[in-house]
């Protein structure tokens, strides 16, 4: 779904609740305002934490919003104890 204005967050919403996955391509908005951009993500965070659900980034353009019990895989990427090289 495009998210083309804040106010299409109360669909989104309604959708998760509903048990649906929402995938939504923030492009039409973020061409409008990238500060409706963050106010957007940070209240579907906070929703998707509200309801026990999950949120991701989908590449440079998607975000997935996710209801109660669904949880998004994530790569853990290994944490390597060695120095980091630097250049001095």
């Amino acid at each position: 779904m495009p998210l083309r204005d804040l106010a299409d967050l109360d669909g989104v919403k309604g959708e998760v609740k509903s048990g649906n996955i929402m995938i939504l391509r923030i492009t039409p908005l973020a061409n409008k305002s990238i500060d409706d951009v963050k106010r957007a993500i940070n209240e579907l965070c906070e929703f998707a934490e509200a309801i026990g659900g999950d949120i991701a980034r989908l590449g440079e353009e998607r975000v997935v919003v996710c209801p109660a019990n669904v949880k998004i895989w994530r790569e853990k990427i290994p944490v390597s104890n060695e120095p980091i090289p630097t250049a001095a």
